[in-house]
C-alpha cells in the first residue's frame, strides 16, 4: 500500500513549493491526496503524451513497479499503468471510507462538461465505478452563470455547507469546455480532547516584530514527541479517535532563535525521506507533554492550471495537443480549469477539514514534562496512519 503514499507525498512537496513561492507569510492548506485522486480521474480519459504527463506529475512512483513489467507497446503500457494507478487509489479510498463512526471523510470529484460533447461510455462507467465521479453536462457557452451556480451548489452540498462559492463570478468563462472540481471534507475528534475551560487568550508571534492575540488551547498528557536537533524543531503527533489518523505538527525553534522562526530551514530540507523520518514512530517517543495549540480555521482555494503546467502537465490545457480521446470522441476537448478547495478547522473537539538528507532526531535527556508551545508559525499535516498517506498539508502563519 506504500506504493501510493510515496508519490502522493512527493507530489505534495512539489506542489507546496510552487504554491509557497509568493506566499511567505501566508497560510496555505490543500489536500495532496484529494488532488491526486482528481488527476487520476482525468488520467482515465487521457491517452498518449497527455496521459504520460499526468503520470509524470502526480503518480510517477506508483507506476514504477508496473512499468518494469516488460517491454510492451506504448498503448498497452499506458493501459497497465492506468490499471495499476486505479487499483492503488481504489484500495486507499476503500480504507478511507471505512474509518469508523468517529470520522466523516467525504471526497468528491465531478467533471462538468459543455453540453453537446459525446462521451465514451467506458470512461463514464470507470469514472463512476473507480472514483465515484458523476459527470454532469452544463451550458458554459449559453448560460455560464447558471453553470457556475450549479457547480457551487454541488460543492456546498458535498461539504456540509463548509465550502461556499467555490467559483466567484467571472472565474469560469463562456469558452470553458471541461471543468474538474475536486473537494474534500473531513471531520474527526481528537483521541484526547482539549478542555474548553483551559483555552485562554495568548499572543501568537507572526514574526519577530508582530504578534496577535489568539485562542490558545491547552492540555497535558502522554503524546509522541520528536526533535529535529539541527534545527531546534519539535515534532508532535496528535492522534484522532481510534488513532487511524493523526495530525503531525512540525514546530520550528522559537522566533527568538532567528528570523522567520525557522520555517525556511524546514522547507529547505523537507524531502519525502526527511518528512517520513521526522514523523516516524522510531524517531518519536511517548512522553508527558504540555501542549499549547491555537484554535484555527483555514481555507485554501487554488486554480491549479498554471502550477500543473509548470510541473509538466502542458498538453491537456492546449487545444492542438490535448488527447482526451478515452473520454470523448471530440478532437477539440481540453481541460479548462482544475480547482481545488480545502477547509480545515481545528478546535478543542478535534478537526473539521474540507478539502538535506539523513537528518537525525536524537533523544535529549528529558525533563519530566516537555512543553510544546505552538505560538509561532508551524507546518502541519493530517496522515492516514495505516498507509502513511498525507491527506492534508498546511502552513499556519496567522491563526
Amino acid at each position: 500500500m506504500g506504493s501510493i503514499a510515496r508519490p502522493i507525498t512527493e507530489f505534495c512537496l512539489d506542489l507546496y513549493n510552487k504554491l509557497n513561492r509568493n506566499a511567505e507569510d501566508t497560510n496555505i492548506v490543500f489536500s495532496p491526496m484529494s488532488i491526486s485522486v482528481a488527476l487520476a480521474l482525468v488520467h482515465l480519459g487521457a491517452k498518449n503524451n497527455t496521459a504520460a504527463q499526468i503520470e509524470e506529475v502526480s503518480i510517477d512512483g506508483t507506476c514504477r513497479d508496473a512499468s518494469t513489467l516488460l517491454a510492451v507497446p506504448l498503448m498497452e503500457m499506458l493501459g497497465i499503468l492506468a490499471r495499476h494507478v486505479c487499483e492503488a487509489f481504489q484500495a486507499l479510498l476503500l480504507e478511507l471510507q471505512n474509518l469508523g463512526e468517529s470520522y466523516v471523510l467525504t471526497l468528491a470529484n465531478n467533471l462538468f462538461i459543455q453540453q453537446g460533447f459525446e462521451l465514451q461510455q467506458q470512461f463514464l462507467m470507470c469514472a463512476k465505478e473507480l472514483y465515484g465521479a458523476m459527470l454532469q453536462t452544463v451550458d458554459f457557452h449559453g448560460a455560464v452563470e447558471a453553470a457556475r451556480i450549479k457547480i457551487n451548489n454541488w460543492v456546498e452540498s458535498e461539504t456540509q455547507g463548509k465550502i461556499k462559492e467555490l467559483f466567484a463570478p467571472g472565474m469560469i468563462d463562456a469558452r470553458a469546455l471541461l471543468v474538474l472540481v475536486n473537494v474534500i471534507y473531513f471531520k474527526a475528534s481528537w483521541e484526547h480532547k482539549f478542555e474548553e475551560q483551559k483555552t485562554v487568550q495568548r499572543d501568537f508571534k507572526l514574526n519577530q516584530n508582530e504578534k496577535k492575540p489568539v485562542q490558545m488551547m491547552y492540555q497535558k498528557g502522554m503524546f509522541k514527541l520528536g526533535y529535529i536537533e539541527e534545527m531546534g524543531a519539535q515534532v508532535l503527533e496528535l492522534p484522532y479517535a481510534q488513532k487511524s489518523l493523526s495530525m503531525i505538527i512540525l514546530l520550528p525553534g522559537d522566533m527568538a532563535d532567528g528570523p522567520a522562526g525557522g520555517l525556511e530551514q524546514i522547507e529547505s530540507t523537507m524531502t519525502y525521506e526527511n518528512l517520513m523520518l521526522w514523523a516516524s514512530s522510531e524517531h518519536m517517543f511517548e512522553t508527558k507533554v504540555e501542549v499549547y495549540l491555537p484554535r484555527f480555521k483555514l481555507e485554501g482555494t487554488f486554480n491549479l492550471n498554471e502550477v500543473l503546467q509548470e510541473m509538466g502537465m502542458t498538453d491537456i490545457f492546449t487545444e492542438s495537443k490535448a488527447d482526451l480521446s478515452a473520454m470523448s470522441f471530440a478532437k477539440s476537448l481540453v481541460l479548462s480549469n482544475v480547482v481545488h478547495k480545502t477547509y480545515v478547522e481545528v478546535n478543542e473537539e478535534g478537526t473539521v477539514a474540507a478539502a538535506g538528507t539523513g537528518a537525525v532526531i536524537v533523544r535529549r535527556s528529558l525533563p519530566l514534562t516537555e512543553v510544546f508551545m505552538a505560538d509561532h508559525p508551524f507546518f502541519f499535516f493530517i496522515r492516514h496512519n495505516p498507509t502513511n498517506t498525507i491527506l492534508f498539508f498546511g502552513k499556519l502563519c496567522s491563526p
